[in-house]
Formats: structure tokens, sequence, C-alpha cells
């Protein structure tokens, strides 16, 4: 046989594998958190796009929740103000409110472009549009760090009659309390609480790394498949710690409320929304639902 003919056969081969997952999956809604260097890289942004359309048009019902931390600290330092976190919260007074809200908006319409230009339709929105996200004001640790949104409520309609008219939203986290003050609202806390009103079947967080390790030191220790309750002991015993502890907590919190399935995933690697749904292995970490089956069963 040819190399030619060979090349052709694992296209089918890859083709034939994704065929179950496209069945299982047809008309459930995916929840897709996308931020990182996924976002700030052209050519990584430009595949996330394509991987969440082709979601769509093998019949998913994709959501985008996107975050824009890295371009708002950019303009905030461009307005000549320095950004601050604490607890990893950005610290957003009414003027840091102004910027990031002017800077997810552009974001979420550059995104909405992206989806266009592939031939579906996409609708922008943010978590005021609607009362889509209800907030109240959110504390680190007791410390009040401005404009920053705790979500209580999410109108789920707004959602699904946008899914059952063929768009694919794209959600900028913004809301507002009960004054109609503007609240901003961290990305993963978004994604997770869209994902539980919409009973999501798979959430997928985009990030900066790998995935989650039993020791961060060596990558050898990479986990793969967690069920909610091991994730739940390896945060007790101390093992997880810095910027994934909130992340991994936002996961149990979806799986314990509905969603079947949560991936965390290294969005610098091409494509790793179709590598991790459509495939055997898998490359990020996947935390499961009790009623969930493994990728390894039987191997």
């Amino acid at each position: 046989m040819n190399e030619n003919m060979q090349q052709y056969l694992d296209k089918a081969q890859v083709l034939i594998e994704a065929l179950p997952y496209i069945q299982r999956f047809n008309r459930k809604i995916i929840v897709v958190k996308y931020g990182g260097s996924a976002m700030i890289d052209d050519e990584l942004k430009k595949q996330v796009i394509q991987d969440v359309t082709l979601l769509k048009l093998v019949g998913f019902k994709p959501i985008i929740v996107h975050g824009g931390g890295k371009e708002i600290s950019r303009w905030v330092g461009k307005v000549g103000m320095e950004p601050r976190f604490i607890n990893g919260l950005r610290v957003t007074d009414e003027d840091t409110m102004e910027v990031a809200e002017m800077v997810l908006g552009k974001v979420n319409k550059g995104l909405v472009q992206l989806v266009e230009e592939l031939g579906v339709r996409a609708i922008g929105i943010s978590g005021k549009d609607g009362a889509l996200l209800r907030v109240d004001k959110k504390y680190a640790d007791g410390q009040d760090i401005g404009f920053v949104g705790d979500i209580k409520d999410v109108n789920g309609a707004i959602l699904f009659d946008l899914l059952e008219k063929d768009f694919l939203p794209i959600v900028c986290p913004v809301g507002m309390d009960d004054d109609y003050q503007t609240y901003n609202i961290n990305a993963d806390d978004a994604a997770c609480a869209i994902a539980r009103a919409v009973k999501a079947e798979k959430l997928a967080f985009l990030t900066d790394i790998e995935g989650v390790y039993k020791d961060p030191e060596d990558p050898k220790t990479l986990i793969s498949e967690l069920r909610a309750e091991e994730a739940r002991e390896l945060i007790t015993d101390g093992y997880i710690g810095g910027g994934m502890l909130p992340k991994l907590q936002n996961c149990i919190d979806a799986i314990e409320n509905g969603v079947s399935r949560v991936h965390i995933l290294d969005g610098r690697i091409p494509h790793c929304l179709l590598l991790e749904i459509f495939t055997n292995k898998g490359i990020g970490t996947a935390i499961l639902n009790d009623a969930e089956s493994r990728y390894y069963d039987g191997e």
C-alpha cells in the first residue's frame, strides 16, 4: 500500500473514531470557557473558533463564555493604571470596570466576527442583556475588591432561545446587581454558572496548563480522568493549589449541579477541543459524574 493511501486510511480512521462521540452528543449543549494564551495568539484563536464551529456543524449546541483578563490588564496599563489582584481576583474600581467592559465588548464582537466568517451565525451578548447574569457583590476573604460580581441567578431561557434559533451564543462575563450596577465576573465562574443553568452535557475550560497534576512538578503525574469525589480528595489532601484550586472547585460544583463531564484542556495545543472530545484517549483532564463511563474501561 502506498504512503498516500495510508494517510487517507488514517484520516478515515480518525473520522470513524469520532462517530460514537458525534452520535452521543448530538443536540447536546457544550459550554466552552475560552481564555488564556488561546485568546492572545491569533493562530490559536482561529483554531479554537474552527473547533467550536465544527462542533456546531456536526450537531452539538456550543456556547462560548470568554474571558479577557490579559487584554484588560494591557488596556488598564495603557491608560496609566496599575492592575491589582487579591486571591487571583482583579480589584475592580469604577475606572477599571469601565475599561474592562469596553475591552470585553471588543473581544466579544471579535469572536462573533471569526465565527461568522466560518459561515455559522453567532450572537454576542453580555450578562447584562436580558438580565442573563444577576450578581451580588463578591468579597475576597472579606476584602472589598470593588465591582466584582458573584453570580446568583442565570436567565437560561435567553440561551435556550438562541440555541433553538440555531445561533452560537458568545457570552461576555459582565453582569448587574439588583440596583442595575455593572460588575465584572470571573469568566470561570460565569462558564460554570451557565453550564449548570442549561444542564450542559460538557463544560470545557481552555487554560494554559496541560490539566490536573497530582504533583505539579512532575509532568508524568497528569491525571486523565477523575470522579468529582476523587477531585475533592485531591483538594482536601493538599495536592491542589494556586490558580488550579478555584478552577477545580468550579468543576466539582458543575458536576454536582447536573453537568455530566468537565474538561480542563491546554488551550496552547492546536485543536485541543477536538482531540479531547472526539478521540478515545483525550488529552487533558476529564472530571466525571458517577453515571459517566470512563474512556479507559476495558483497556
